[in-house]
């Protein structure tokens, strides 16, 4: 189903931290082609908005992020970015975030562990911290908690990821005339999951 609130957060995150326009691909510009064909290796923030697939949804081992799909599928480019591709990218990230549902869930191997799925493949790629899902998440809600958290690194640099999101967290739950933002299903599903604190270059002395 077509998420529309996506390109507001996409932007409104770019914006946040003072990133290039042209580095944000929406609709046809967000292929799996594209994203396998992008120097990724020079982006401190890489964030993904989208739907989020654990393993077994659409009859796929492995779980997947969605993206645009072609006309015609092939294997370089099917609108689906697995774990084992994800894995091959070649990442420098402080931060990965994931705006989409469950992608902090297991790989879909019996008795697999949480996290075991597309967080393990974006650490193997060169990522830090990931900012990560345990359930479905609410898209209004989700635009909340990544746009606030980047604002407040951008405000706080001396603070790390982990207290940013939990000042984005305090945000949300009072945010004015929408009381039931407090309710734990609309915040609790996110994690910062790695390096929870500031960046090296970013601490104090």
């Amino acid at each position: 189903a077509p998420l529309p609130g996506t390109a507001d957060e996409l932007r409104a995150l770019s914006a946040a931290v003072k990133g290039d326009p042209k580095r944000i691909y929406l609709r046809k510009s967000a292929t799996e082609r594209m994203v396998k064909s992008l120097d990724l290796s020079d982006s401190r923030i890489i964030a993904f908005a989208t739907h989020g697939l654990v393993a077994g949804d659409l009859k796929f081992a492995e779980p997947a992020l969605v993206l645009t799909p072609p006309d015609k599928g092939t294997a370089l480019n099917d609108g689906l970015l697995t774990a084992g591709e994800v894995a091959q990218l070649k990442l420098n990230a402080d931060l990965v975030i994931l705006s989409a549902c469950n992608t902090a869930a297991a790989d879909g191997t019996p008795g697999a562990e949480g996290l075991s799925g597309l967080a393990k493949a974006f650490f193997y790629a060169g990522a830090r911290a990931l900012l990560v899902s345990h359930w479905s998440v609410n898209s209004e809600a989700a635009v909340a908690i990544t746009t606030g958290m980047l604002g407040e690194m951008a405000d706080n640099p001396e603070i790390g990821r982990a207290e940013a999101l939990r000042r984005s967290m305090l945000a949300m739950m009072e945010t004015e005339g929408k009381d039931h933002f407090a309710h734990p299903m609309f915040w609790a599903p996110f994690v910062v999951v790695g390096e929870g604190g500031a960046p090296l270059n970013t601490r104090e002395e």
